[in-house]
């Protein structure tokens, strides 16, 4: 019956909160809104709002080989390069009740064959330019936990095997294609044609993968390619006067031997001096503003820390709602940096170790809802989380430790797009808290 009479009471807030009845029963300040019914909005409790980092994001097992480089404005430099190893379902040219025949196999080119996966983000109108490079450190992790990092990287050989310079159009069904050196496709052809190379251990002995890199100075994109990627080597089959064309492709079987290198120079930017894991960054800082990107590890961290105030508001009530909006930076995104259409909300402690998704009551995962519906100015983008349940026990929690709110794009690990967040002093694009109380 209780729960019902919430309910009904709070069905009344949108019609009470213009109400200019004092009920006498709060005194709060000038800044709450008292009515009769004992709902109170509360909407000046202090949030606080800092960029965190994490210096190491797990890219493998991501299914995206990620490619491309740009100087973003706010952010600074962004670059990412992957790595990989391939294998194949069989090792063999030709069948085995062909091997009278193998004299007649003659090698004819190698390529690197990548297709997009319409992933993309930055200026895709100028050129890319990629390199690959052929690993001389196998593609095996230094962790305990078999993972690979967006810091992870693997020794290679210097010398290009091939490159490329071309316009992405990540939205075509095209592939890029990069012819790689003859003389490295003939030499894996000839240990194949041998029998040299019989299994997957023999072949990732002798060719351990590859890394590709960005390499255009003028480059302003990252773009995406996917699993079904291969390393295609085409050979013919001479008998008489008759040719046969013939290809073996070598692919990307096992994901989690395939990661992203994702690095972020952040020299002369607003965010050059982010602290350790650990810490974190006022937005106090940083022209009173949070920064979020995938792939390099940026989060905003949100604080509550005069939340537990609320509790002494009536000797009996209880935090129904609350509603967290925050608005993008005006003139920080664009058609070349886009906006997310969500935010994922983790909870964390004070040295930013994630707890937990915030969760609704029914246990399901709370996301930050892009309103993108503008105005004039701008002024109603933005987006909104539903934090009542964390509040009413961040209010009634005894202990002094506090949890915080952590902000993240949903794809962390696999894209490199990023937010710039207003706090409580930006001027145009403040982050609000609304908080519906209610005494009883």
């Amino acid at each position: 019956m209780y729960k019902v009479l919430l309910l009904l009471v709070f069905g009344l807030i949108i019609t009470s909160c213009n109400s200019d009845v004092d009920a006498g029963e709060f005194v709060v300040g000038s800044d709450y809104l008292s009515v009769s019914n004992k709902v109170i909005l509360i909407d000046t409790v202090t949030v606080d709002v800092a960029t965190i980092n994490y210096d190491s994001l797990v890219t493998s097992s991501q299914s995206r080989i990620l490619v491309g480089n740009y100087d973003d404005p706010v952010f600074g430099k962004v670059k990412s390069d992957s790595y990989f190893q391939m294998s194949a379902t069989s090792y063999s040219l030709y069948n085995e009740s062909s091997d009278t025949d193998a004299p007649n196999y003659v090698f004819d080119s190698i390529r690197m064959v990548l297709k997009e996966d319409k992933y993309f983000y930055g200026d895709t109108t100028k050129v890319q330019s990629l390199s690959i490079h052929r690993l001389t450190q196998k593609v095996k992790p230094n962790s305990e936990d078999d993972s690979f990092y967006n810091n992870s990287s693997l020794s290679y050989d210097v010398q290009s095997l091939g490159s490329i310079s071309f316009k992405p159009k990540p939205n075509s069904k095209d592939s890029v294609v990069v012819k790689l050196n003859n003389e490295f496709g003939n030499a894996l052809f000839l240990k194949l044609k041998k029998l040299e190379i019989s299994d997957f251990d023999e072949f990732t002995e002798y060719l351990k993968g590859f890394v590709i890199k960005s390499t255009s100075g003028t480059s302003s994109s990252i773009v995406g390619f996917n699993m079904s990627s291969v390393l295609r080597l085409y050979y013919s089959k001479y008998q008489g006067d008759s040719e046969t064309s013939l290809i073996k492709n070598f692919s990307i079987l096992d994901v989690s031997k395939q990661f992203n290198n994702i690095t972020l120079n952040r020299t002369g930017t607003q965010i050059q001096d982010l602290p350790v894991s650990s810490s974190k960054l006022s937005s106090l800082q940083t022209g009173n503003k949070a920064f979020i990107q995938s792939g390099t590890g940026l989060a905003c961290r949100v604080d509550f820390p005069n939340i537990k105030q609320l509790k002494y508001l009536s000797e009996k009530g209880a935090l129904v709602n609350a509603e967290l909006i925050i608005k993008p930076v005006i003139n920080t995104y664009s058609i070349a940096y886009p906006l997310v259409d969500s935010l994922r909300v983790f909870v964390g402690d004070k040295l930013n170790r994630i707890k937990g998704t915030l969760n609704t009551v029914d246990g399901s995962a709370v996301y930050g809802l892009l309103n993108a519906t503008s105005d004039e100015f701008n002024e109603n983008i933005g987006y909104k989380i539903s934090i009542g349940a964390f509040l009413q026990a961040e209010m009634l929690k005894e202990s002094d430790a506090r949890s915080s709110l952590i902000l993240t794009l949903p794809s962390i690990s696999k894209a490199v797009d990023r937010l710039v967040l207003g706090d409580r002093k930006n001027a145009n694009n403040k982050i609000q808290l609304k908080i519906y109380y209610i005494s009883y």
